[in-house]
């Protein structure tokens, strides 16, 4: 038997996340080191749905809030070896390649502060992520306005010139 769920990722709107796959009990550890390694500052939760064994979701980070959610979804989820990171003081992308390096992470299913419900299939046996939607559609292709804007954007927060 196969039954298809949406989950919705419950965060505050000021925080990113990063959602994967991994294969071992190590990831929570090597995830904490590289976050902490490539961003001072950086607050976060993270968590890891372990698929065998126990099969405990494995918790760390330096922010309580944060913990508790990554704690709360990846339950909620219960994919196994899928990992969450809920993270403030950074974004995705200081972080994404240092997490992609680590041995053992499979799949990076998404990287986002948007919105953002998970497709899973359930099975007797456990589930697994199909996918994820991420914000919403789109309302049409940008002008000059909406390009001066992201321009605008990105040197706000000092990724451009």
């Amino acid at each position: 038997m196969l039954e298809l769920k949406l989950i919705e990722i419950k965060k505050p709107e000021d925080v990113n996340l990063i959602l994967g796959q991994s294969h071992f009990i190590k990831t929570v550890e090597d995830i904490y080191e590289v976050l902490v390694n490539n961003v001072p500052g950086i607050k976060f939760g993270l968590a890891f749905v372990e698929s065998s064994g126990a099969c405990k979701v494995r918790v760390e980070g330096n922010d309580p809030e944060l913990k508790e959610l990554a704690a709360k979804n990846s339950l909620e989820i219960g994919a196994g070896h899928s990992f969450i990171i809920l993270m403030r003081n950074a974004f995705p992308i200081n972080v994404l390649n240092g997490i992609k390096n680590i041995p053992e992470v499979c799949n990076i299913y998404c990287a986002t502060a948007n919105p953002l419900k998970v497709i899973l299939a359930q099975t007797e046996d456990g589930s697994g992520i199909l996918g994820v939607i991420d914000g919403a559609s789109p309302k049409g292709i940008e002008d000059q306005a909406d390009m001066a804007w992201r321009k605008d954007f990105l040197r706000k927060v000092g990724y451009k010139l």
